[in-house]
């Protein structure tokens, strides 16, 4: 009994020695200041509803629900949680049920032998110093990362869509704006060809304006393929054969919403799930290495047997035999074996790091990048459009003077094509306008949860988990 309490005693003691999870700052040396601009607007969970667009909430909620390499990615959650399952059960005894029996003929050359048992055993490793706990804890924030890889991987496929969604509104107003430079084109030869028939032109100068007209109509097939494979794009992304996909959007944008409010650098850090899941990658790595310095301790098990043996059926479990035995292990000599492998996790710990920290600094640039395009960008299209009502005017003059003859008609001609030409130029500028916006976004976007999460019995949350920190 002595032997028995002394057992139990250590097996409490030592499965206390648990190693502590220390939070773990980013290696950026200075602190990070406030972004360089600020919004009101406060971004919602499924940020693309700010734009207010219910063909658009159709097609993102259609892709997170369908899309292949979401769906690829969100197994590899459920692997995940599956691995941490299987290693959690390390801190529970194996128990194993046992039955043989055999027949002797003739009996008396068995006497005394036993022909038939039944029993259990029950092995269980106490965990010495936390090196079971800390392999489990690794994999619980692997199982972490992994659920934030997929949030990750469902803001970028949200924001995906909108850009291609975009795009084809873009590609729309294009061709629309094609057909009318077509027919405007058309309407000058016309016009050229009655002031040729006077002499008043030279017959190049149809041939330039025809050469115009053919330019405009390449494009027109350009931006017509171009809808198409933007239609086929986002097929895909909803998990639909393009050729069974059909949508019809108008060429219309509305107003850009107001610019989201950026907050504080710390608050970007403990949002975004690409950033989450950096530090739960580093937190396994840390618990690896944990594991690592403990394999070096002694180990301690304990096995319990039961067992029944009878020569006979029926007094098979009359006689019941019990064994509880303890078992200690100390490693003396691996040749360094165990020592590298501290090294190596240590290693791969430091290299994990320095990962986070610089996920940490490109959130920020992102941030910052989205901020400054999209701010010179209403600048630019400031630029644009009072260049496009300059050309405008200027092409109108000069069609003036040469009607009146004061002018030839190379010069209508090239100012003509600089007018349609801008007028491309305004409407890709305002595209662009829209996926800095989707950049902002998805730069500043938080996590959001998607229909397939509530298969998890068990939802990593920030508020349960140690908090990434930056100085």
């Amino acid at each position: 009994m002595r032997s028995l309490f002394f057992i139990s005693c250590s097996v409490f003691f030592l499965a206390a020695c648990t190693p502590a999870i220390d939070s773990i700052e980013a290696p950026v040396e200075e602190e990070a200041k406030r972004f360089s601009t600020d919004g009101e607007s406060l971004i919602p969970d499924k940020w693309w509803t700010a734009f207010g667009d219910a063909k658009l909430d159709s097609l993102v909620e259609k892709a997170l629900g369908k899309n292949m390499n979401l769906i690829s990615v969100w197994q590899q959650v459920k692997a995940a949680k599956s691995i941490r399952k299987q290693q959690s059960t390390r801190l529970l005894p194996d128990i194993n049920a046992n039955a043989q029996t055999a027949i002797s003929r003739p009996e008396p050359d068995f006497a005394g032998g036993e022909n038939t048992q039944i029993g259990l055993t029950a092995n269980y490793e106490v965990d010495l110093w936390g090196r079971i706990s800390a392999n489990v804890q690794a994999e619980n924030f692997r199982f972490r990362a992994s659920y934030y890889d997929y949030q990750a991987a469902a803001i970028s496929l949200s924001a995906e869509v909108s850009n291609i969604y975009f795009q084809l509104k873009t590609a729309k107003r294009q061709l629309a704006l094609a057909n009318q430079q077509i027919e405007n084109n058309k309407r000058i030869i016309k016009l050229i060809r009655v002031r040729f028939g006077g002499g008043q032109i030279k017959g190049v100068d149809i041939l330039r304006q025809q050469q115009l007209l053919e330019e405009t109509k390449n494009r027109r097939i350009l931006y017509q393929t171009q809808i198409q494979t933007l239609k086929n794009q986002l097929a895909v992304l909803t998990g639909t054969p393009p050729q069974n996909f059909s949508i019809e959007v108008s060429d219309s944008f509305g107003e850009i919403p107001e610019k989201p409010k950026t907050g504080l650098p710390l608050e970007l850090i403990r949002r975004r799930p690409d950033i989450q899941r950096e530090y739960s990658a580093l937190l396994a790595a840390d618990r690896d290495m944990a594991a690592a310095v403990r394999n070096k301790f002694p180990r301690m098990s304990l096995n319990l047997s039961a067992q029944a043996r009878s020569n006979t059926y029926t007094n098979l479990f009359n006689n019941w035999a019990y064994t509880l035995g303890a078992n200690l292990l100390a490693p003396i000599l691996y040749w360094g074996r165990l020592r590298a492998e501290v090294d190596r996790t240590e290693a791969v710990k430091k290299q994990q790091l320095h990962q986070y920290g610089q996920s940490v600094l490109t959130a920020f640039q992102e941030v910052e990048d989205a901020l400054i395009r999209e701010e010179n960008q209403k600048k630019r299209i400031q630029i644009f459009e009072k260049r496009v009502e300059m050309a405008e005017k200027v092409s109108k003059q000069l069609r003036i003077e040469f009607l009146n003859g004061f002018t030839n008609y190379l010069d209508v001609l090239v100012s003509l094509d600089d007018q349609q030409q801008l007028q491309r130029n305004l409407l890709e500028a305002k595209q662009l306008k829209y996926e800095y916006r989707i950049a902002l976004y998805r730069s500043l976007a938080g996590s959001f949860e998607t229909e397939r999460e509530n298969e998890l019995e068990e939802k990593p949350t920030r508020e349960s988990e140690e908090e990434p920190t930056n100085q």
